[in-house]
C-alpha cells in the first residue's frame, strides 16, 4: 500500500505566476523543498499542507489528496 501525498503545488503556482523561490520564502521554506513536494519526492507536515492551502487561499483538499488528482480535461469515471 503506497502512502503517496499527491498534490497540485506547481499548478497553483502556475496559475498564480509564483515561483518555487516565491513560495518558499513566503512560507520560511528551502526552495528545494517546494521541488521535492511537487515532485512527490517529500509529503509536508500537517502545518506545512495547512499553510501552503492558506497562502494560496484555498481549503487543503485543493491541493493535497492520498488519491491522485485526474488530469486537466479529464472527464471523472
Amino acid at each position: 500500500m503506497s502512502e503517496s501525498v499527491h498534490n497540485r503545488i506547481a499548478l497553483l503556482r502556475a496559475e498564480r505566476n509564483v515561483t518555487r523561490r516565491q513560495l518558499s520564502d513566503a512560507l520560511g521554506v528551502h526552495y528545494q523543498t517546494i521541488g521535492y513536494l511537487e515532485r512527490g519526492e517529500y509529503s509536508p507536515s500537517l502545518h506545512l499542507a495547512l499553510r501552503i492551502a492558506a497562502y494560496f487561499e484555498v481549503p487543503v483538499e485543493v491541493v493535497f489528496s492520498t488519491t491522485p488528482f485526474p488530469r486537466i480535461g479529464e472527464r471523472p469515471a
